[in-house]
């Protein structure tokens, strides 16, 4: 098209952000998964998958792929980043043996609670005192880590139920569904809740009903799972990307006015990692320029700013109950808000475009889809409601802890959030300077962390400058809706994402469920950094 952009070099493509496995993709998948059984022949099989945890059919083959940089060193997949990476310096793992081969759920979770014991009842020293593991040293933490997704003996026969009753669709009644949605508006404080497949399913409809249509743009954040843009491409929308800010790894405000065009019809906030954007100025934002309001919550169940909950805080709100979070499901989603006419259309459109309550018609009279949730998806999430309140409080308070120890340390930044506002983790970040660390890079930070037992990873990537925008612009739907002058205009606007780049080479993330552990694995990740910190010389010519 006669563009002058291009991707970063080779070079640059290997800056340090590119060196650490994302623990977004990696998760707490260091166990080996099965797909969900289904077979009303077999309850035993049902039971013996809900016992095991396993929810979600990513687990085999490829889970959630490694980034492009990985696929070219380490093709077998995320697993086998990991162990490339760490070598021997695994201690959840015994040696001579792979991930997959030597851990499974009850022994990971048995594992775990032994050597946690024997931990807290041998005196340790000094972690300075000790070189770092990986040059050979003990590391830090020896035991293993909560297993995410969980599974309580209690829920089964409530589950079991649904799968007996043979009804196992949502539509033409409410049942199970119809319960969790009551459930989790009231939990969120929101008029409604409108249960979905999926939290990118939730995004798609919640754009649809918010009128973004072909031809439109979304201004929404570049640090964030590809689900959200992909979302808007589905509409033939073009997702314009507002910088982020490395303060609080969310949209910076005031990167926003200046990419609205008189095409813009919505503003998508992102809040990752569970935490909340500085909604009451993008609010203002979109107030002065007529846009609609989507929160992206599919990671900030609970979160909260200024008072209210996520998802209550725009126009509408998307959430996901994926494997991996805090309120698993495999899959599902729900889109959430206050005015009742919006969520109605929300729920026609999940419902191959059905009449529902104020949104009236005869016959197909509208567009729509089949977005619905399952009942046995609703009957999971219902037995697991209580328990996400009580675990969010734990990964807040040992969140609070970690950050009050970790930035002690100089060249760590924990993340800063919004005024009267509180996260729910669902990866704890900080941000990494290299400087403070006699120039140890990023992925050899990483790398060091690992080693000592703590799983941790560099969080998103530059997405965009992978094959999918590429794709979508060179595509003739695209072509036809957008002149060339816009589209090479919009492809230059990802090399003026200054604060995005910086986020993504310093970010270093943990996963969720190493929040709900112990006080004292509290204490070994900022051991384990500070460690680091005091051989940072020695690690940066190693």
């Amino acid at each position: 098209m006669g563009s002058t952009y291009s991707k970063p070099s080779s070079a640059a493509r290997s800056t340090p952000h590119s060196n650490g496995f994302s623990c977004r993709r990696i998760a707490s998948r260091f166990m080996p998964m099965a797909i969900f059984p289904m077979s009303e022949a077999s309850f035993v099989a049902l039971q013996e998958s809900l016992d095991h945890g396993v929810f979600c059919g990513l687990g085999r083959g490829i889970v959630n792929r490694p980034s492009r940089a990985d696929r070219g060193v380490y093709p077998r997949g995320p697993l086998h980043a990991v162990e490339s990476r760490l070598g021997d310096n695994r201690p959840w793992v015994a040696k001579g043996t792979t991930m997959s081969e030597s851990i499974t759920r009850r022994s990971f979770v048995a594992g775990a609670a032994a050597t946690a014991a024997a931990g807290l009842a041998t005196p340790r020293p000094a972690a300075a005192a000790d070189k770092p593991a990986v040059l050979g040293g003990t590391p830090v933490h020896k035991g293993g880590w909560v297993a995410w997704p969980q599974w309580d003996a209690s829920w089964e026969p409530g589950i079991l139920d649904v799968f007996r009753s043979r009804h196992w669709c949502s539509a033409g009644a409410s049942g199970k569904v119809g319960d969790f949605e009551k459930a989790y508006a009231q939990l969120h404080g929101a008029r409604r809740c409108v249960a979905t497949a999926s939290g990118t399913t939730a995004l798609i409809t919640a754009l649809y009903v918010a009128g973004v249509d072909a031809g439109d743009e979304v201004i929404t954040s570049p640090f964030t799972f590809n689900a959200t843009y992909n979302a808007v491409l589905m509409h033939k929308a073009l997702p314009v990307f507002a910088d982020t800010d490395p303060a609080s790894l969310t949209m910076d405000p005031d990167s926003i006015e200046s990419r609205i065009t008189d095409r813009t019809r919505a503003i998508l906030p992102v809040h990752i990692y569970g935490i909340p954007c500085d909604m009451d100025r993008i609010n203002a934002i979109a107030k002065k320029h007529k846009l609609a309001v989507v929160e992206d919550a599919c990671q900030a169940w609970l979160g909260e700013y200024k008072g209210r909950k996520c998802g209550t805080l725009g126009d509408l709100g998307c959430f996901s109950f994926q494997e991996s979070k805090h309120i698993p499901a495999g899959e599902g989603g729900a889109i959430t808000g206050m005015n009742i006419e919006l969520l109605d259309r929300c729920r026609s459109f999940i419902n191959c475009g059905r009449a529902t309550g104020t949104f009236k018609g005869s016959g197909c009279f509208t567009r729509g889809s089949n977005f619905r949730m399952k009942t046995y998806q609703a009957a999971l999430l219902l037995a697991q409601v209580e328990k996400l309140v009580r675990e969010t409080e734990v990964r807040r308070a040992n969140a609070d802890y970690l950050t009050a120890g970790l930035k002690q340390i100089p060249g760590i930044h924990p993340v800063r959030l919004p005024e009267n506002s509180r996260a729910v983790w669902h990866l704890y970040p900080f941000r990494y300077d290299a400087a403070a660390f006699h120039g140890l890079p990023h992925g050899k930070f990483i790398r060091a962390l690992n080693a000592e037992g703590i799983p941790c990873g560099g969080g998103y990537s530059e997405q965009y400058f992978d094959g999918m925008f590429d794709e979508a612009i060179a595509s003739r739907g695209f072509q036809r809706l957008f002149s060339p002058e816009r589209l090479k205009a919009y492809r230059d606007s990802f090399q003026e994402l200054k604060g995005n780049r910086q986020v993504c080479q310093t970010t270093v993330t943990m996963y969720q469920s190493m929040l709900l552990a112990e006080r004292s694995a509290m204490d070994d990740i900022i051991a384990a950094v500070r460690k680091i910190h005091a051989h940072s010389a020695e690690l940066a010519k190693a």
